[in-house]
């Protein structure tokens, strides 16, 4: 790809060097000025919007029913083997919350009391029954409880305990005692080896902020609890975060030293050159101040997703740095020919010359892979979700910055520094290009050109079969989202062995989501999923099928209760929970209960009736009315919450599926936060796979136009372009046997495949069109090609391979996800470009007869 405008373009780099370096600086500190005029700030993912029933549900609910106010969270009190149903284990849990209480920063985050649990459901009981007269209306405050308990000795105590936890109990008390308990707890039982509290705090957020004050008093509420008990901890939103964050940061001061040692070692051995390695540094650090000022301008909040484009950036500037720079000195020692000629090899040339004819042939290309890489990047912005479309805008951007200072500013530093080295200390600056001169490298990138000359089918062969393989694991793929995959591990036994500064810290936060999931699952409104039933909700039948659905319901993803049926909450456990304190309406079912299962079975819509008017609240939290008819009612359905979001839904369509099969008059929707959750995953995945199909499109049509405007080989672009393709088939086949889902989170990853895919393939198609016009046989253009342009994409491989592939000793499992994908991406796009792409070029050619000599 090299002609009369690379040629232009490169004497003017070559020549006017010092004016090209002032200008890059004046624009590079104009971009940069964006830091200072806007301050980033911190964002979340965002929302978008998706038309399906169960979104539609989700609005109904929120309009009908709204959603419990307040952040909510759990502590697990636990004693493995022991039993925290103890009088001293229930006083502690009640000093403790009033000590929380007591201290302003946490007291004030507190909603109401701010605690709900069987210690206080026990104490409750205890201030009722010693209370003479009528029982109290109100709930007794925290220190009446912690009196009532006091006064209790271990026989009274355990007699209390056991009328609270009988399964018949009519102790009066707030609250269901069995919803505080594990599923493997017996119903009648005295004992366990952990408890639930829900801690419920204020919300005083602005709509699209977090609660912060709450998060922050989460983190120092667990640090209390580890105090007060020996196993028990704290889950919720603010110590997700705060473990999320700290196992980032800890991640990163493993990770970065590591990174760059391997980043040195790797460029020492390409380069052999201080000042070079030096200057691809301060390139990078110009691109780092171009993404800063863009993000700046652009007012582009940082978020999760986003952490993808530096490295990203890094990548394509070691690249096009070692590009530019190997080619420059293979055109010092005479291996490349000026810009626009052919023939035998030219001597060896000064610096200027030597720039010219090394950018002159390299610069299309590397201009090629940035557009090419910046549309396929920048194809995300059709995507519904705005972190999504802030990643499209800002690679791009940074894409192209990359291309300025690296196509721009890079070669005249290289120019100018050469040229004050030898004339002003008189040291000659040329060097051998890596995998050029004898070595390993060299020895190794001859051996895959002899085999692309020798056995070009065979090794296509190959590399289809793979393909297929690849092809058939990408079918077998994980493409659940699951947030217990964002969650911290506890680091392995090497890192205790780190310097202090560098020894990570513990996190337990994994298995503690793990079971909290399995023994209790989450309480709050956003952790479970919900069924909106609508249609003749008060027919006889609608209550009894609820009730049928409910006992039946066998799906992983459901809690179940103690007494072994279904976490599901109704309008049947709040008939029964009202009932059992009401007798007027506990009358009233009965008279219509002809199964003996405590729910009416006629006449309906009166105890409906009847139960607003007795308990309006109760009511209203499952059944929704509109001029006084009952037109709605809800489910809520306790979930395991380590299952993913697209297996809770499907479990949760499954209990609607069966309501509608006993009751033909209704028609029951899967909703909630979690199958919602699963519906905008779905929708977002599908979105990336066709920004995907847009992409590799929009890059085929490109290379196409390329390589017929240049070469009059428009089928030259789907030469180049397929092994990108089927790299990718074989990057979802190794995350097949690794076992790492394709979700809207490594979709994102695994774009970066086709982002340096298309840059590699790009160079090294290019070098060997050009080397086989310019060499008499296909060996000589073969191992030419494949020695020079192979000798760069393998130091850049190898150098982003392992600056991305240390992510994968990070203790965040995101950070893992990404350094394996996209260290693997890397390799496998460097394998197909060397390997694969010259076999495809050899048989074109040989099909074709159009490259060449003799065209």
């Amino acid at each position: 790809m090299t002609g009369s405008i690379a040629g232009r373009y490169a004497e003017l780099i070559a020549h006017r060097s010092k004016t090209v370096i002032a200008l890059v600086v004046v624009v590079t500190a104009l971009v940069t000025a964006g830091v200072a005029v806007t301050e980033t700030e911190a964002g979340d993912v965002g929302r978008f919007d998706v038309d399906s029933e169960e979104t539609r549900a989700a609005t109904f609910v929120q309009d009908n029913y709204g959603q419990q106010e307040g952040v909510f969270s759990q502590i697990v009190v636990r004693e493995r083997g022991g039993d925290v149903l103890t009088l001293e284990s229930m006083q502690q849990s009640l000093a403790l919350q009033q000590e929380i209480q007591n201290r302003p920063e946490l007291g004030e985050t507190l909603q109401g009391e701010g605690f709900v649990g069987l210690e206080n459901v026990v104490a409750t009981a205890a201030v009722f029954e010693r209370t003479d007269g009528p029982p109290p209306t109100e709930q007794p405050s925290l220190k009446e409880q912690i009196d009532a308990l006091d006064s209790l000795d271990e026989t009274e105590f355990e007699a209390l305990l056991t009328r609270v936890l009988d399964p018949e109990s009519t102790v009066l008390g707030d609250g269901d005692p069995y919803q505080f308990l594990p599923s493997s707890y017996t119903p009648g039982e005295t004992t366990a080896e952990s408890r639930l509290t829900l801690l419920i705090q204020t919300d005083e957020s602005s709509e699209n902020a977090d609660p912060q004050a709450a998060y922050d008093a989460q983190v120092a509420i667990d640090e209390l609890v580890e105090e007060q008990f020996d196993d028990s901890f704290v889950f919720g939103q603010g110590v997700r975060d705060d473990a999320s964050s700290r196992a980032t940061g800890d991640s990163f001061a493993i990770i970065t030293p590591v990174a760059l040692v391997l980043i040195l070692f790797v460029l020492g051995i390409a380069y052999r050159d201080v000042l070079d390695i030096l200057l691809a540094f301060v390139g990078i650090v110009g691109v780092m101040a171009w993404l800063g000022g863009i993000m700046g301008w652009l007012a582009i909040p940082m978020n999760v997703i986003l952490i993808a484009v530096p490295f990203l950036l890094i990548g394509l500037s070691i690249d096009y740095a070692l590009h530019i720079v190997m080619r420059y000195r293979e055109a010092r020692s005479g291996r490349l020919d000026e810009p626009g000629s052919s023939g035998a090899e030219s001597p060896a040339r000064a610096i200027r010359p030597a720039m010219v004819a090394g950018l002159g042939s390299v610069i299309l290309a590397i201009a090629a892979a940035t557009f090419s890489t910046g549309v396929g990047f920048f194809s995300n912005i059709v995507s519904p979700l705005p972190a999504i479309r802030d990643f499209a805008v800002l690679s791009a951007g940074g894409i192209l910055a990359t291309f300025v200072i690296f196509g721009v500013f890079v070669p005249a530093a290289k120019v100018e520094l050469d040229s004050l080295i030898e004339e002003r200390f008189g040291r000659n600056r040329a060097k051998p290009a890596f995998g050029v001169g004898r070595g390993v490298a060299n020895r190794l990138l001859s051996s895959v050109a002899g085999l692309a000359s020798r056995s070009p089918v065979v090794v296509i062969v190959v590399a289809l079969l793979l393909a297929t393989g690849g092809a058939y694991g990408a079918t077998t793929i994980d493409t659940e989202f699951n947030q217990a995959d964002f969650l911290p591990e506890d680091p392995p036994g090497w890192t205790e062995q780190l310097p202090g500064p560098l020894e990570p810290g513990s996190y337990t936060i994994a298995d503690e989501f793990s079971y909290l999931s399995s023994n209790f699952g989450l309480q709050g409104s956003d952790d479970r999923s919900q069924i909106l039933i609508r249609g003749n909700v008060t027919d006889d039948a609608v209550l009894q099928s609820i009730e049928n659905a409910t006992r039946t319901a066998d799906a992983r993803s459901i809690a179940v209760r103690p007494d072994g049926q279904a976490a599901i909450e109704g309008p049947q456990t709040v008939l029964r929970e009202v009932a059992r304190e009401n007798e007027t309406l506990a009358g009233a079912i009965q008279e219509r209960d002809t199964t003996g299962n405590g729910l009416p079975d006629s006449d309906v819509t009166a105890v409906y009736d009847l139960l607003f008017e007795i308990d309006d609240e109760a009511a209203s939290a499952v059944l929704s009315r509109e001029d006084g008819e009952v037109t709605s009612a809800r489910l809520l359905v306790g979930l395991r919450s380590e299952e993913s979001a697209q297996q809770i839904a499907a479990d949760t369509r499954a209990v609607a599926t069966s309501i509608e099969a006993g009751a033909p008059g209704v028609r029951a929707v899967a909703t909630g936060a979690p199958v919602t959750e699963a519906v905008l995953q779905d929708a977002l995945l599908e979105n990336l796979i066709q920004a995907f199909a847009i992409t590799l499109v929009v890059i085929l049509l490109f290379l196409i136009l390329l390589f017929w405007r240049q070469y009059g080989q428009p089928s030259l672009g789907v030469v180049v372009l397929a092994p990108v393709v089927i790299a990718l088939t074989w990057l979802l086949g190794a995350m097949a046997v690794l076992g790492i889902p394709f979700n809207s989170e490594t979709a994102v990853i695994t774009s970066l495949a086709i982002g340096l895919g298309v840059d590699y393939s790009i160079h090294a198609g290019e070098r060997y069109i050009a080397e086989r016009e310019r060499q008499d046989s296909l060996e000589d253009a073969l191992e030419a090609s494949v020695t020079g342009t192979g000798g760069a994409l393998l130091a850049s491989a190898g150098t982003t391979a392992a600056g991305f592939g240390v992510l994968a000793l990070a203790l965040s499992p995101p950070l893992q996800r990404f350094g394996l994908v996209t260290g693997s991406a890397i390799v496998l796009a460097f394998f197909a470009s060397v390997t694969l792409l010259p076999c495809l070029l050899v048989v074109h050619e040989r099909l074709t007869h159009s490259i060449g000599p003799n065209r």
